[in-house]
């Protein structure tokens, strides 16, 4: 008997990230992304999970055009579809819709891709009555319900269509409000739970918080040593996060806490840059790209800083990363890599390994990095 596959693509999901939005949550916001040269990114990400399950017995159900239907045709799949969208773009209705439909059509799983509003979306449909995956393309993912990256999520569809022993277990659903993420507030909320497939090598954990009364030394450690070795001649971007938030106060500079900035010669020169500015803005120079890790969950690149984009990411190369973190959150780990997931599958490969994490003042460890 076919594996039966429940599809749903959020089309406009992560647009945000690139053009320094913050996130794709609403029409208007979405139009100002395309508006600002984002290119739609969720489809990609999803192909890249089906493509593990091409010539496996599957049979996807989905929701017409680009919610699922586009895709599983193009690949292939023997495809049932249950309903279309009631307006261009889809929106949160018609993501409700979609997963109401296929809890009643009898899927074995929900596979869905989006960021956290589209896992809230899933979950007031379906709560724990079935199990779901999600394909990370949102620009803040802080639930538990979604693969490290599309690929883990191919990998472990794949173990489920073939009969493996898969463990099920209930993660939380959280999401941020966007207009105060805007303004550089974390404010995240508990929405309630999903049953997902619970093979932690392949799914991410619930974003953690650290406790920065507690780590504020070896802030200033990391600051201090940072701010030691800078070189005058570099073109430095500096990530989103606390971490390196500490480093733009040791400097006296304004921080976008969650965009990227760009330093050079001790002064900042520009604010929460879109992906296309970074590139104009270090093209032919000497750069250093400085980032640090969602505790909890290991990400370093791909979940924030999508402003960070492939094109830079290789041009900058492997060697002007520079990871800042407190032991504190690489032990909460407990082993887990590091994850880089920056849409690039080649370029995700060359980035890991053992990789120097700046851990204190002239103090670094080596870290694995995964993909």
């Amino acid at each position: 008997m076919s594996f039966r596959l429940g599809l749903i693509i959020n089309p406009y999901a992560g647009l945000g990230g690139s053009v320094a939005l913050k996130g794709s949550d609403g029409a208007d916001v979405a139009a100002q992304a395309l508006a600002l040269g984002a290119e739609p990114r969720a489809e990609k990400r999803t192909r890249t999970a089906l493509e593990a399950l091409q010539g496996l017995d599957v049979c996807i159900k989905t929701w017409a055009g680009p919610m699922g239907a586009f895709l599983a045709h193009e690949l292939g799949f023997a495809t049932e579809v249950l309903g279309a969208p009631a307006s261009d773009p889809s929106t949160a209705k018609d993501t409700l819709a979609a997963a109401r439909q296929l809890k009643t059509a009898g899927v074995d799983l929900i596979l869905f891709a989006g960021g956290d509003g589209t896992a809230r979306n899933i979950c007031e449909a379906v709560e724990d009555s079935i199990p779901v995956l999600g394909v990370p393309a949102g620009v803040k993912i802080h639930s538990g319900v979604y693969a490290l990256t599309p690929q883990a999520a191919g990998e472990l569809l794949t173990l489920l269509v073939k009969g493996e022993l898969v463990s099920l277990a209930n993660e939380e659903v959280r999401d941020l409000d966007e207009n105060a993420y805007r303004e550089g507030r974390v404010s995240a909320r508990f929405f309630g739970e999903m049953c997902v497939p619970a093979e932690h090598q392949y799914i991410q954990h619930v974003k953690n918080a650290s406790n920065r009364e507690e780590e504020v030394l070896v802030l200033d450690e990391i600051a201090a040593g940072f701010v030691e070795q800078m070189d005058p001649d570099i073109y430095y971007l500096m990530g989103s996060g606390s971490t390196v938030a500490a480093i733009m106060e040791e400097l006296g500079l304004e921080n976008s806490l969650l965009g990227v900035d760009v330093i050079h010669d001790g002064e900042l020169i520009a604010s929460d840059c879109t992906a296309a500015e970074l590139l104009a803005l270090t093209e032919g120079k000497p750069t250093r790209i400085v980032i640090t890790l969602i505790g909890g969950q290991g990400h370093i690149i791909g979940r924030g800083n999508q402003q960070l984009s492939a094109e830079l990411l290789r041009r900058v190369g492997r060697e002007n990363l520079y990871v800042v973190a407190t032991r504190t959150k690489l032990n909460a780990l407990e082993g887990r890599p590091l994850i880089v997931d920056s849409g690039d599958p080649e370029l995700d490969v060359e980035l890991s390994g053992l990789m120097p994490v700046n851990t204190g003042y002239r103090d670094a460890v080596l870290y694995r990095v995964g993909r």
